[in-house]
């Protein structure tokens, strides 16, 4: 019975799992302890990549490709040529419009000529103006003195103190010198209205002087714009940096505004870091960031934060939600920050580039 009894009593329990357990609930403290304390003074993200400025080489005018002068993955400074387009049909427009200019400049000197000529017309008519108007007054007088004869013989011949024929010569000088008056009255009023008539040429002369002018200046813009499009057949690098993969062969034709490949810029990297909404509540310029790049393993980037976007990342997509309409589901926004790199002589930012994954660790403090 003392045996049967001695199996039934429990076995005292191992010590060793109450030390690991022991041992677990304060690594497990330590660690929630310090995420804790960390999170306090530290926002972080992994929805971070590197960004730089992409210039797309963009051709201003059609045209087949004549050369490209360069390679896959090149460097190149800005300035430097990356394509020349076959420029011979732009060479000829420009003749065109330098034709162009020059049978307007043309046009102008006939219309300067014109107006000197109706200019001379208009003092020419003034002059015959005035020279008919002493006609005008030299005929009166003769009307006047004839006329005086005339009424002097009429009583004489009353008398028989003249003879028929001598009244009839005073008469007849009556009438003469009244038909000159009137002619030369026509011949006045005609030289008038030719006068009126070369004033209005000449006012028309000037306005044509007007318009060949402007003729001009409309050819002259024709020119600038054949020679602006003519200098778009090479195509230069905007920015220093490194090409892209070309996927253009010479002969090909290219639109204006194709987009043919890009060039990576190289003097300026920085970081768009997507935080949660919730995360911002401490965040603000100026702050210091620890950035690790996927690619360097362990290596620690220098930098600083430098603007938050003005709205979120949702507002600037193709189709923004719309709340109003249909069920609303609260999603957490995110809001781009920018983050750019403060020891630029690190050698290993040169390295990075755009579209590397990245996290960030921003000090709130």
């Amino acid at each position: 019975m003392q045996q049967e009894h001695k199996q039934e009593q429990p076995k005292p329990k191992s010590k060793r799992f109450a030390i690991v357990l022991g041992a677990l609930v304060t690594v497990g403290a330590i660690f929630g302890i310090t995420k804790y304390v960390h999170a306090l003074h530290h926002e972080e993200t992994d929805d971070a990549q590197i960004d730089a400025y992409i210039s797309p080489v963009i051709p201003r005018v059609p045209g087949y490709v004549n050369e490209i002068r360069v390679t896959d993955n090149q460097l190149v400074k800005k300035g430097d040529t990356l394509l020349i387009l076959d420029d011979r049909d732009l060479k000829i427009k420009l003749q065109q419009a330098e034709a162009a200019l020059l049978a307007a400049q043309s046009g102008l000197g006939i219309a300067e000529a014109g107006s000197s000529a109706s200019q001379a017309n208009v003092a020419t008519s003034a002059a015959n103006v005035t020279a008919l108007n002493a006609q005008v007054e030299a005929a009166k007088v003769n009307v006047w003195r004839a006329t005086q004869d005339y009424n002097r013989y009429s009583n004489l011949i009353k008398d028989h103190s003249i003879t028929q024929q001598q009244f009839e010569q005073a008469q007849a000088a009556k009438q003469t010198a009244e038909q000159q008056l009137k002619a030369v009255n026509e011949q006045k009023e005609a030289a008038i209205r030719q006068g009126n008539a070369a004033s209005s040429q000449s006012s028309a002369s000037s306005k044509q002087i007007n318009v060949a002018d402007a003729t001009i200046k409309q050819k002259m813009a024709e020119v600038e714009a054949a020679k602006l499009n003519l200098s778009y057949t090479v195509i230069t690098a905007q920015q220093d940096g490194q090409v892209s993969k070309i996927n253009i062969q010479p002969g090909q034709l290219v639109q204006a505004g194709q987009a043919l490949f890009n060039v990576v810029g190289a003097n300026e990297l920085w970081v768009t870091a997507n935080f949660k909404e919730t995360q911002l509540e401490k965040m603000k310029v100026g702050q210091k960031v620890i950035v690790t790049a996927d690619a360097f393993s362990g290596h620690e980037f220098e930098a600083k934060l430098v603007s938050l976007s003005p709205a979120t990342g949702s507002k600037f997509a193709l189709l923004p939600p719309d709340n109003a309409s249909g069920n609303f589901i609260k999603v957490v926004q995110r809001v781009p920050v920018k983050i750019a790199f403060t020891n630029m002589k690190d050698e290993a930012v040169k390295q990075l580039r755009p579209g590397m994954n990245v996290l960030v660790d921003v000090h709130l403090d």
